[in-house]
């Protein structure tokens, strides 16, 4: 059926916008981005044909069948999901996070891709989103390019067939790399490019190859773009997204960062739209879970009361650290480790999932490379990371396996 613009909810008072503005930390790009003058995330982190479509298949997340499954996965086996997600269902879910390097053979990236499903699989999730990263110059620039992690579309097939293989429902989420954008004050969400007849045009052909093997290995949703706030709402995405749905027959989404998601309505032409949900709770490091649901609430409710089943909140995370509440998505602070900080978040989410009847959550994030099986080093890497904190983890699995049977098949427009 004929997609139509997504008009998200009602502008929301003035009032309401003095206050965003005003507050302190500044936002969040995601991984973890404070909004434009802000910390900014570090990640950002710093070609190819993907074959063919193959027709239309069913993009119902169910195992994948075509390709050549046997040839590439070898006979190494992964764990199966619990119950495969079906349309209507919520999605439980987690973003890995993909710096692919050319360096790594097939066969480590398979390995790598079996692992992350079967730590999934033992969390109880249905879903996975690959984001991985594409690269610009500075923020007037026009051209969009792949960089030495950017992986190419053939190895991104190989990933998503092992995903596949565990029943996973899957989505391909390409994300512009932030560190040519002179940050802290340039970030995706504020590029400006010189002509954008130019700037759409390269996207395009950056996009082509990965949603042909996004098509061919039967993902189940493509997130056409992440957190471009200055970019929404341009008449060239009709024609992009057009081009796209002719190459991809599964679900084409918008991922918008949370602060342009509360100032007014995200008007882009999709099937989907999805929340980088870093919303601020003023709360002491012992707040309880029902404090933090309310905190929550009350930023939801500016653009609508009740059920938002239209709505995926497709990263959303914390800081395993003190302080963290003020400000969800800060990648860089490194305060003393506070794990129930981190596992109270994520039940007060999932909860805020269940009310609303949303679509369901990616928690932010796990790391490609990363085993994550093992205890964090809070030494080295982010206090978002998640995986091998066990009240964390426990959180998770309490979510993923609640009885909330998911908002129904209202989520598909």
């Amino acid at each position: 059926m004929k997609r139509a613009r997504l008009p998200l909810l009602a502008v929301f008072p003035v009032v309401v916008i003095s206050s965003v503005v005003a507050v302190p930390f500044v936002v969040g790009d995601h991984p973890l981005r404070w909004e434009s003058g802000s910390v900014i995330p570090r990640l950002v982190l710093n070609g190819d044909d993907g074959g063919s479509s193959t027709g239309s298949p069913e993009h119902d997340g169910t195992t994948a069948s075509g390709g050549s499954p046997g040839a590439t996965t070898g006979t190494a086996k992964v764990d199966k999901v619990d119950k495969e997600w079906k349309k209507g269902m919520p999605q439980w879910g987690a973003q890995v996070y993909w710096e692919d390097n050319p360096d790594h053979s097939l066969k480590y990236v398979e390995k790598q891709a079996r692992l992350h499903a079967d730590y999934l699989v033992g969390l109880h999730a249905n879903s996975v989103s690959v984001t991985f990263p594409f690269y610009t110059g500075n923020r007037s620039s026009t051209k969009i390019a792949h960089g030495d992690k950017t992986p190419t579309p053939e190895r991104l097939g190989h990933v998503l067939r092992i995903f596949h293989e565990a029943g996973l429902r899957t989505t391909v989420r390409p994300l512009m790399d932030e560190k040519s954008l002179d940050p802290p004050t340039g970030w995706r969400g504020n590029i400006k490019p010189a002509g954008r007849d130019a700037w759409f045009a390269s996207y395009q052909k950056f996009l082509t190859p990965y949603l042909k093997v996004a098509e061919s290995e039967k993902a189940t949703t493509f997130v056409i773009g992440t957190e471009l706030n200055s970019m929404e709402g341009d008449a060239h995405w009709d024609g992009l997204v057009d081009d796209a749905e002719k190459l991809f027959g599964g679900e084409v989404a918008y991922d918008s960062n949370w602060d342009a998601y509360v100032q007014g309505p995200v008007t882009m032409p999709v099937n989907h739209l999805g929340i980088d949900a870093y919303f601020p709770v003023e709360a002491d490091d012992d707040a309880s879970v029902d404090t933090l649901v309310k905190g929550w609430q009350k930023w939801l409710d500016r653009k609508a009361t009740g059920p938002l089943p239209k709505i995926t909140l497709a990263e959303a995370g914390i800081g395993a650290m003190n302080g963290a509440y003020d400000a969800p998505g800060d990648f860089y602070t490194k305060r003393t480790v506070n794990p129930q900080v981190q596992a109270n978040w994520y039940t007060a989410v999932c909860q805020v999932v269940r009310e609303r009847k949303m679509s369901g959550v990616y928690w932010w994030s796990i790391y490609f490379d990363d085993n994550p099986n093992t205890k964090p080093d809070d030494k080295k890497q982010s206090r978002l990371d998640f995986a091998g904190r066990p009240k964390t983890e426990k959180a998770i699995k309490a979510c993923f396996t609640s009885d909330y049977a998911g908002p129904g098949n209202a989520a598909s427009p």
